[in-house]
């Protein structure tokens, strides 16, 4: 279900790729001025009203099916590299699990493997044929090894809670009391439809220490947000980690669609059907701690580039965070 992630367009060489997505070349405040002043982008700032009869259906999570369908060459997959410098703990060299929510074509895994050969990546998205694609993109990756390293799953997190061999309830209990994680291993109730990378004696893999959200978030409506992230805190282990990245207000994808496309204050929904919101740090801020997770670092991200084709300057809006499960008392 993952988004673009906003790299299409993008003026410069993959070499320089992770300084540009972690710069700040322009403050936001001065882009909402801009913008809230130009009468040209006033209907983006008024409440949503729908009209009777006239509103858009849910988004649904086959548009995204399809839109993957559409984008199954390699030609539109680009590795995310600049996710190392904006999260460094994903460059651990421990054995640590992480989840990829989301993950479209492999684009977050493909450099989380490659940099961290100790960690495990467990990713799941709601496509079938995206899952098939981006193992096919991943195992192909040179310098990736993946044995044993990548297992993709089928899953819709908009609608669908996690498996219980991700994190089953007795390894929660444990890890929430203290004890020992390879005696509650040992001792986990049965799970039905294991996956088959698990060993005979292996229920679950114990829980998660990262949890990717990369453009994810925003191409599910708000109103179930709160959802999914209980979802995600409910096999994340204590202490570990949400890094997330997503649309910010005022990105210049938002300030592109129409008026008919706005279905939902600060929602979309584009032509083929796939769905986008566009958060503050507020909304961010919220959604996080009413999850439970503590806010470590939550700022915009914004990036100023420019359109080789038609040299039409661009500014892109992310919102970048991180938030950690507590620990236990």
């Amino acid at each position: 279900m993952e988004g673009g992630g906003g790299q299409r367009g993008s003026s410069k060489h993959a070499a320089g790729e992770a300084e540009e997505y972690h710069c700040h070349d322009f403050q936001w405040e001065d882009l909402r001025a801009e913008v809230e002043a130009n009468p040209a982008f006033s209907y983006h700032l008024s409440p949503f009203a729908p009209t009777a009869g006239t509103s858009q259906p849910p988004p649904s999570s086959d548009a995204w099916r399809s839109f993957h369908r559409r984008h199954t060459s390699g030609k539109f997959f680009k590795e995310r590299r600049y996710l190392l410098k904006e999260f460094p703990e994903l460059n651990s060299k421990g054995s640590e699990n992480v989840l990829e929510v989301g993950c479209g074509n492999g684009s977050t895994v493909v450099p989380i493997l490659r940099s961290s050969p100790g960690i495990t990546v467990y990713a799941c998205d709601c496509s079938k044929e995206t899952l098939e694609k981006t193992n096919e993109i991943v195992c192909n990756t040179r310098g990736v090894d993946v044995k044993d390293r990548f297992h993709p799953f089928l899953l819709d997190v908009s609608t669908e809670t996690f498996p219980d061999w991700l994190f089953c309830k007795s390894c929660r209990s444990s890890r929430a009391n203290g004890v020992d994680l390879l005696l509650s291993l040992n001792n986990c109730n049965m799970i039905e439809k294991l996956p088959a990378f698990l060993t005979d004696d292996q229920r679950c893999v114990g829980g998660i220490d990262f949890i990717t959200m990369i453009f994810t978030l925003s191409a599910i409506p708000l109103d179930i947000m709160p959802a999914i992230l209980e979802r995600c805190v409910s096999v994340l282990k204590p202490g570990g980690l949400v890094l997330f990245r997503d649309y910010g207000l005022y990105d210049m994808t938002m300030l592109r669609f129409l008026p008919h496309q706005r279905v939902g204050f600060r929602e979309y929904m584009r032509s083929d059907g796939t769905f986008s919101y566009y958060f503050t740090l507020d909304v961010v801020r919220e959604l996080f701690r009413a999850s439970g997770l503590l806010e470590l670092d939550l700022e915009y991200c914004c990036v100023s580039s420019v359109n080789r084709k038609n040299s039409k300057k661009m500014q892109r809006v992310w919102v970048h965070g991180k938030f950690q499960k507590p620990t236990a008392v």
